[in-house]
Formats: C-alpha cells, structure tokens, sequence
C-alpha cells in the first residue's frame, strides 16, 4: 500500500501501541462493538448562582433519571413509597442509613432487601457501557465483589445461591452499609455520562465554591461561562475593578462568609477601612439582601463594606472605561454627571434625585482617584485573591473545561446571546480596534479572557484582564447581552425606569426559525438535527413563557435556580437530560433543605416536558466520541493492512 507522509506518521504511533496483527484487530472489533452502543446520557445545567444544595440534590437525581430507571426496572412491583425509598437512598445514602438504623426494627432484612434492588439497578444503568468503561467506575473496595454481582454467569447452575450468598456474606461480617453507599453512589455515576454547565455557577448564593469542589471531582464535565463566572476569573487573576465586584456582590446578598470562610480570603483590611472611613455615614441605600442563615449581627458592618466597595467599584470601573474608549461605555460614568450641591445626576439628559449623597471618600473634582487609603486596601485584597490557593484551583479547572461556546454532539451551548441588530443580523463589536461578530466575537473574547490570566507579558495580561471585565458587563458582551448593567441606578435612583436592562435585540428573534438557523450555521452545525441550549436570561413561567423556543430548536433552561430569581419565574430552574432515545425538559420546584429531602423522600420535580424523540436511538456511533473512533478504525484498518502486506513490520508476534 502507498501511504503520504501524514499517514506514515498516524501509522508509526498506532504501530507504537498496537504492536502486531493481532492486537490492532482486538481493537478494531473492540472499537466497532462500542460504536453499536447506546449513547450516553447527558445532563444540562445553568445559573446555578451558588444554590449548591439545590444543585448538589439536581446533581444526585440526574434531573429525574435515576427515579425513570427505577420505574423502568420494577414498574408496579414496588408500590411509589417504596419507590420514593429507594431513590432518597440512592441520592443520599449515608444521611438515610443513619434514619434506617434508628428506626428500623428487623435491620438485616432492609439490608438485604436494599441491596437486591440496587444491585438490579445498577445493572440496568450499566447495560448501555462496555464491561471496560463499568469497570472503570467501580469503587476500589467493592470492585470485585459488585462485578460478581452485575455480571451474568452462565456456567453458574444456581444463579439465584450463588448471588444470594455474596449479599448474605456482605450483611454477615458488617459491610453492608458502606456496600450501600458505593452501590449508591456508582448509581449517580453511571446514570449520567456527561454534565454541562451552561454558566452562571458564582454569585448570589451562599456555596459556589462547595459547588466548584464537586465539578472538580465530577466524572466528566464542560462550563461555557456566564458573565458572573468570568467576574471571578477576572477577581482571580488580580483584576480591581473584577475584585470589587466580586466583594460588592457578596457583601450585597449577605455572602461575605463565601470569600472569608468558603475561600479564606482576609476581608479584615476592608472592613478595618470601612469602619473607620464610614463610621456615622448613611448606608440606608445599601441594605443587605440576606438569607435565613445570615447572621445579623454583621449586619451594620457589613452594610458599611458594602458601601464601601460600591463606591470603591464605581471609581475602578470609571478610570477603566477612560482608558478604553473603543468599549463605548462613557453613559456608565456617572460619578462625573453628579451635581454635588443640588443631589441630582444627569442619566441620559435628565436629572434625578440621588437617593445618597453621603460620600466621605469621593473628591468631586476627581471622583475616579481612589484615596490613599482605598488603594492600600485593594492592594492587600489583591494580594489575598492572587494567593488564594483554592480559588485559583477552581478558576485553572474553568479554564480547562470552559470556553465561551460548546459544540458537543451537535448541539450549540452558550450563556446569554449572540449579539444582534434590530434588523436580526449579527452586531458587530469593536474589540482592539477591530469589529467582529458572531462566532468571531465569541473566539476573540475567549482569546482574551484566557491570555488575562495566563500571559507572561505585562501589558497583554492587563490587556486580557480589562477585556474579562467588559465581558462581565460590557453592552456587546455576548454573555452579558443588555445595553447596561444598572448598578448605579439601583442604589442611587428611586425612578424604576433608570433600572430597567435592555436587551440585546437577539431576545426578540428567539421564535423566528431563519435567524436561530443563521446560528447554528455560523457555528459550524446542521439547522436540520441541532439545538442551541441557552442560559443566562430567567424564564418567566409564571407569566406563561416557555423555555421552549422556535419547536424545540433552541431552550432556554434558566429557570431561576437562584432564590432571588424564584419570585419572578414561578419555580426553581430547568434542566435539560439530553439519552439515546431523546430530549426532555424538566421543571424543578424550590428546594427546602437537604433534611426535608432526606426526611420526608421529596423531590422538586414538578414536570418532565419531551422536548424531542428520536426517529431511532441515538448510538455512540452518533455522537462526538463516534467521529473520533471511526478515525480511529480507519488507521487501525490500514496498520492492519500494512501489516499483512509488508509494509509496517509486526512487533511482538
């Protein structure tokens, strides 16, 4: 056989590997045998906003598919309280083991009953994997005995014994319980292959950071990041003005806990300065917006560091927009529009009343310059945000997994939007002096985000640093996707009008066909089978929106994860779980507690909605993972036939 240069090369490494006749063709049928598999199941998540018991519970019940799988394997067998038992035993099985051992009378009958029916299913979750990929995620300590439980033993006369006997052994030297929780927990595992998290994990809520240490550690994941995500990396790699938006946000909701504890961040410095600085100062503008578990007795300090870090935000935020005209955002500078003897301000051409005029640190004359002793503290909280060993753990695995945009299996995910005209077509942004739109836009602020944390060069990190801040909140941001974030107004101006967002016109166009299909061609994908999968903007169920949008072509499936968002939606966030044989969307409903779940076996699915079915089920040989193994046996074929011809010599024999 004649090769070119290109493919001598794949066959010199292929050869490497697979050394002989024999080898490539085990991996040839190996290849070819997990292409005829189902595909796996994927599960979408966005604006999680540091609800992380609520995302830690979506997390555990795969959005529904570990109760399907266990309506499938028992059907009426089991009545729905045993039913109910069964999945909060799965998705928490330490906290429920604790309840059954307390309460249950004859313990070693739940145990063997526990065990016979997890072991069913885990044998329905794995059937769709090969025995390599099963193996793989077993749990060290049970691996064996769960692959002698899962698998079919034909030469074995007594099934039944044999298999009853490993149970009865488990139960009998005191192992069962912890059996229970790998069992369990495998369970979550296999039920999901792959988790998107389509942005917005930071902000509001009080754990985005036990929600980081869990993706982490998750089997498989992407992050497209939403603006508030960026924030933190932009907070991470030392930018002020990210930082300050950063502690003004937490300070605002009543989560400074999540930067001191959940980060060990030193806020001491800040809250040394505002005392003194804001001692007897008006802060009525700057109320809290706390939680049950806030603890009130911060509350007149930190609405004074609140109030500090605004004004320290608005000051950073106005020398940035200064020194970058190119982001046409001079309508936010506004410290400069203040008449600071009548306490009015100039927004658009008319003056307002300002609703605080009690600023001991700003000089009207130049209300930008940080005073000495606000530059003190933003240097030392810099300091504290660039050695923060665990957030830049978190942010280096959004950098690994993230991106502005995922194609995965041929469907569009971003947060937010693509910035559009009126008139539908794409904007164009000015970014460096140069306009882009469309995916071009999205490529070039990936660009940037990522030299801002990772460029050696001084002036190409700050470069990529203030560029991280323009896609926080910058008005051609596709992830932000309004003409202003309103911070200012909201504190300062009573005229609800001045607080109203305007959207990106791209909002208006989400049912017209030709303009979601312009989309996804200009991402690369088929109109005909694809989906765009979008965050970012509330859907408002409780004024009758769908998050179904254009017959199923794009979902948006922000559905108010946040408890500041559920007022206006009506529930509690949508997620989409995308198997084999289709799409559905599914509905939650505000979680109480991870006590009332374990305690009373509730879940906070309120509807399950087919989005799509497909014509026939999807296969491995489908999806993204198929393309590359059917490359893969393309070389392994031609190594075969190099081999037999010749022409590449067999090692090994």
């Amino acid at each position: 056989m004649i090769m070119d240069e290109n493919d001598k090369k794949v066959m010199r490494a292929f050869a490497k590997q697979y050394k002989n006749v024999a080898a490539a063709s085990t991996e040839i049928i190996n290849l070819q045998s997990i292409m005829n598999l189902p595909k796996g199941t994927e599960h979408f998540l966005t604006d999680i906003h540091g609800e992380w018991e609520q995302f830690t519970h979506v997390l555990k019940n795969g959005s529904g598919s570990i109760r399907r799988k266990i309506d499938e394997e028992f059907g009426n067998t089991l009545s729905n309280k045993d039913k109910k038992s069964l999945a909060t035993l799965i998705y928490y099985p330490e906290e429920k083991l604790e309840i059954v051992q307390r309460e249950e009378d004859n313990i070693e009958d739940w145990y063997k009953i526990s065990l016979h029916r997890l072991v069913q299913i885990i044998k329905r979750v794995s059937s769709k994997y090969t025995r390599s990929k099963v193996r793989k995620a077993l749990p060290r300590d049970f691996s064996y005995v769960i692959e002698e439980l899962i698998t079919e033993k034909e030469e074995i006369l007594d099934k039944e014994a044999y298999y009853n006997e490993i149970i009865h052994t488990i139960i009998r030297i005191g192992r069962a319980p912890q059996f229970i929780v790998a069992l369990s927990r495998l369970i979550q595992r296999l039920v999901i292959d792959h988790l998107h998290i389509v942005g917005d994990i930071y902000d509001r809520g009080p754990g985005p950071h036990i929600i980081m240490d869990t993706l982490c550690a998750y089997h498989s994941v992407d992050v497209q990041w939403g603006n508030h995500d960026m924030v933190w990396m932009g907070a991470a790699s030392g930018h002020l003005a990210c930082i300050a938006n950063v502690i003004r946000m937490a300070a605002r909701y009543g989560n400074l806990a999540t930067i001191e504890d959940g980060y060990g961040i030193n806020l001491l410095p800040l809250a040394t300065f505002a005392m003194e600085a804001y001692e007897g100062v008006d802060t009525e503008v700057f109320a809290i917006r706390y939680n049950t578990d806030y603890n009130t007795k911060d509350l007149s300090l930190d609405t004074k560091m609140h109030k500090a870090m605004a004004i320290i935000q608005f000051k950073l935020e106005g020398q940035l927009i200064m020194r970058h005209p190119e982001f046409h955002m001079e309508d936010r500078l506004l410290f400069n529009r203040i008449d600071y003897e009548k306490g009015t301000v100039d927004i658009e051409g008319r003056q307002y009343q300002m609703l605080d005029m009690d600023f001991p640190t700003i000089d009207p004359g130049h209300p930008y310059e940080l005073t000495e002793e606000e530059n003190k503290v933003m240097i030392r909280l810099q300091r504290a945000f660039l050695k923060c060993e665990k957030l830049q753990r978190h942010v280096r695995f959004l950098y690994a997994k993230g991106g502005m945009y995922k194609i995965y299996n041929g469907n569009l995910l971003y947060h937010g939007c693509v910035p559009m005209n009126p008139d539908g077509t794409f904007a164009e942004v000015e970014i460096a002096g140069r306009p882009y739109k469309g995916k071009a836009l999205y490529d070039i602020l990936e660009h940037y985000a990522r030299r801002g944390y990772y460029a050696k060069d001084g002036a190409e990190r700050s470069a990529g640093q203030d560029m991280m801040w323009y896609i926080w909140n910058g008005k051609g941001s596709p992830v932000f996707g309004k003409e202003k974030m309103a911070t200012f107004e909201a504190y300062f101006v009573a005229e609800p009008e001045t607080h109203k967002e305007k959207k990106n016109a791209y909002y208006q166009f989400l049912e017209q066909e030709e303009v979601v299909i312009r989309i996804l061609e200009e991402f690369g994908l088929s109109s005909r089978d694809a989906h765009i999968v979008n965050g970012h903007v509330p859907v408002e169920q409780i004024h009758g929106e769908s998050p179904i949008k254009c017959g199923g072509k794009l979902l948006v499936i922000d559905g108010g994860f946040s408890k500041a968002y559920q007022k206006k939606t009506g529930i509690a966030g949508y997620t989409l779980v995308c198997n084999s044989r289709g799409m559905r969307l599914v509905a939650h409903e505000p979680f109480e507690s991870t006590r009332a779940a374990i305690r009373n076996e509730s879940d906070i699915i309120s509807d399950m909605v087919e989005v799509e079915t497909f014509p026939r089920r999807k296969l491995v040989a489908d999806t993204d993972i198929g393309r590359e193994l059917k490359e893969s046996i393309y070389y392994l074929e031609e190594l075969l036939e190099a081999y037999q011809d010749g022409t590449i010599i067999e090692a090994e024999v």
